[in-house]
């Protein structure tokens, strides 16, 4: 993972006076698999439209795979991207989907997608509107690994999945990424799923970037700390809280500390995980928008 696959500086999209997204900087690299986590209305889909080229930005710049972003043959080769709905022709069925993929696609892998779905038991011949929802999932999913992306770019793909289509799915997911050579970047609200197959973790908040980077020094750098509640603002210089519950007399804080910064004394520290810490980002920003 020494290349960067993605990277934006200040990228924003504005509706009006309203931003979708706005001030975005984010750094992805390459080989990894990047959890884009946010609440509804936080950017995520925005910022994958604009990663893809199905939108312009109204600010900044974007570079992926060393490219701006664009609908032209030469960048869309390179991506391959599953928007929220699993974007299907209900009325057709697997075979009729892999015949147009082959058609539009100079890198398709024909054998390559008839395996994978024979291997999950989903039968070509069968409307896709006739399959259940993590079968249509993983339809669109093989389709788009069919294309042999070097970037792959998923929007909620398994909100609507049960437990055992969504831990299927995301096998899958890992599988496609441990043949090498591929970059994943998938939005959810499910962060116990995304924890399970990412090493690398975007925050995305009031339609700004939160937190960007990989999850080992993420998880490394943030403690919970308990302690009297007098010494909260009394923690000194290279602690940011970024997230307090106060009780009667105990605070409860989420913080980032710089490295070599030493704690004073009287505070117990915990490990947080990630979800604690994405969900600590989130009310920040939440808690920032509403002063």
């Amino acid at each position: 993972m020494g290349q960067t696959a993605i990277q934006t500086k200040g990228l924003g999209k504005r509706y009006g006076s309203f931003w979708a997204l706005e001030n975005c900087n984010i750094s992805v690299p390459e080989g990894s698999v990047s959890a884009l986590v946010g609440p509804n209305g936080a950017g995520k889909s925005t910022l994958l439209k604009l990663l893809v080229g199905l939108s312009t930005a109204s600010a900044g710049n974007s570079a992926v795979l060393g490219k701006m972003p664009q609908q032209h043959e030469d960048f869309l080769s390179d991506i391959g991207y599953l928007a929220q709905e699993i974007p299907l022709y209900k009325s057709l069925n697997a075979a009729d989907h892999i015949k147009m993929g082959k058609h539009l696609n100079k890198r398709f892998d024909e054998e390559f997608i008839k395996d994978r779905l024979k291997d999950l038991d989903i039968p070509l011949g069968r409307p896709v509107g006739k399959l259940s929802g993590g079968q249509r999932a993983q339809v669109a999913l093989a389709l788009a690994l069919a294309k042999k992306p070097k970037l792959l770019l998923l929007d909620e793909p398994v909100a609507a999945l049960d437990p055992l289509a969504r831990h299927d799915f995301l096998s899958s997911l890992t599988q496609a990424v441990a043949e090498g050579g591929l970059t994943v970047v998938m939005s959810s609200h499910l962060l116990a799923d995304l924890e399970r197959v990412s090493d690398h973790v975007i925050v995305l908040a009031a339609g700004k970037t939160q937190l960007c980077d990989n999850i080992e020094p993420v998880l490394h750098e943030h403690k919970l700390l308990v302690g009297p509640r007098a010494d909260a603002k009394n923690l000194g210089d290279g602690v940011t809280v970024i997230h307090e519950t106060q009780a009667a007399r105990q605070s409860t804080l989420l913080v980032r500390i710089e490295k070599g910064t030493k704690l004073p004394s009287g505070w117990q520290q915990h490990e947080p995980n990630i979800e604690e810490i994405i969900l600590a980002y989130m009310g920040q920003a939440k808690e920032g928008g509403e002063k």
